[in-house]
């Protein structure tokens, strides 16, 4: 096959359908692949890794692309961490971390499965349930607001300014609407002047939140200005919701869809743990990340010059039969599961503990208390992103 008889169009409603056809000839084809959208598109597990660990493959440059999803917004937020490199990077994430860390994580098990089983009980008598709406958004989005110390009363204008900045990411890079864009603006405004707000409070009166150890963090004598402070509180709300919300839903979709691998499950609860780490490779909830070259770069017999945007296609990469043995096979007993649904590198998944806690309290819970789940209605429908895969409801019965 030539390298013109591959494409990368993330915005084909077959590819949001099933993404994983088109990876596979690419990476088959033309693994390092420019794309019409003026993209370098790398579908390689190997060519992945080297994108995210190699300091040639920067975030500067990303402000040029984020401009326009502050332009006429009046917020002039600096970069988040997730679009900085060292040592500024380095800073941010080290102050970030003293207050986000394992421990801290692991420590909130049993209020998130106190979350899981309040969210359950609601639909436990109805014998049906659409596992988005009733578990899988209310779940992280409750978790990261009590952590952040936002009020339950203000949950739900939260969730609907991160739904539309998620929506906006696609537009990175990439032809779109200026209509997502515009919601995506006003999301991110709405959030930061919303945190904004809560911050007098909280250095007159500090509480047991994430917000308040923001806000006292310090290393060195090094603080986060009010600006780092708020765009770190954007960032936290979107990553701490998003990858938990697609983990749930793709998770059990695919055991859903896997039966024999659903029942070994259920045999053996002990490979809890496994099952959610091949369930984060098997369909991936970030799909994509991307990087700007800061110099020339020779990958895969292709020279990519300085200043390109290079994509970094986690989900192909964790489906290159290279590194996954049958990758397109669901194995919730696979050993040496070397996925990259987290990234890689400087900026692999701060919330990484986060998300895998949820992910195993609500599978794990979904499985003991519902017996006999089954899909239900037509077949499920997957939201319009190529960079973050997930369902718009996935209707079960038990």
């Amino acid at each position: 096959m030539a390298d013109g008889d591959v494409v990368f169009n993330p915005l084909l409603p077959e590819f949001h359908a099933d993404p994983y056809p088109f990876y596979r000839r690419l990476r088959e084809a033309d693994p390092v692949h420019l794309s019409t959208l003026g993209l370098w598109v790398l579908t390689r597990y190997d060519d992945c890794v080297t994108c995210l660990r190699d300091p040639r493959f920067g975030r500067d440059g990303f402000e040029l692309l984020l401009a326009q999803f502050s332009e006429g917004s009046g917020e002039t937020l600096p970069r988040s961490m997730l679009f900085r490199d060292p040592p500024d990077h380095t800073r941010l994430r080290s102050l970030v971390n003293r207050a986000f860390t394992p421990r801290v994580i692991e420590g909130m098990r049993s209020h998130i499965q106190g979350i899981v089983d309040r969210l359950l009980d609601r639909v436990q008598s109805r014998r049906e349930m659409d596992v988005i709406g009733d578990l899988a958004y209310p779940l992280p989005v409750t978790v990261i607001c009590d952590m952040l110390g936002v009020p339950v009363t203000d949950h739900e204008q939260i969730k609907e300014w991160s739904s539309d900045i998620i929506r906006s990411l696609d537009a990175i890079g990439v032809p779109s609407d200026e209509t997502i864009i515009e919601r995506g603006r006003v999301g991110r405004k709405g959030i930061a002047d919303y945190f904004r707000g809560l911050l007098p409070d909280r250095r007159r009166n500090p509480r047991a939140d994430l917000l308040s150890s923001l806000i006292a963090v310090e290393e060195q004598g090094d603080r986060l200005t009010e600006g780092e402070l708020l765009s770190t509180c954007v960032l936290l709300f979107i990553a701490g919701h998003e990858t938990t919300v697609n983990l749930i839903g793709n998770g059990l979709l695919a055991l859903l869809r896997h039966r024999d691998q659903l029942e070994r499950l259920l045999a053996d609860p002990g490979l809890l743990g496994t099952a959610v780490e091949e369930l984060l490779r098997f369909d991936s909830p970030v799909q994509r990340t991307a990087r700007i070259t800061n110099a020339e770069v020779e990958l895969g017999g292709k020279v990519l010059p300085k200043g390109a945007f290079v994509v970094a296609a986690i989900g192909a990469a964790n489906r290159d039969p290279v590194h996954f043995t049958d990758p397109d096979r669901l194995d919730v007993a696979r050993a040496d599961n070397r996925h990259i649904a987290f990234g890689f590198g400087i900026h692999f998944c701060l919330g990484a503990p986060l998300a895998r806690v949820e992910g195993q309290i609500a599978l794990q819970s979904l499985l003991r208390r519902m017996p006999g789940l089954r899909l239900t209605g037509p077949e499920p429908e997957w939201r319009e992103s190529s960079t973050l895969r997930g369902l718009k409801a996935l209707p079960v019965a038990f």
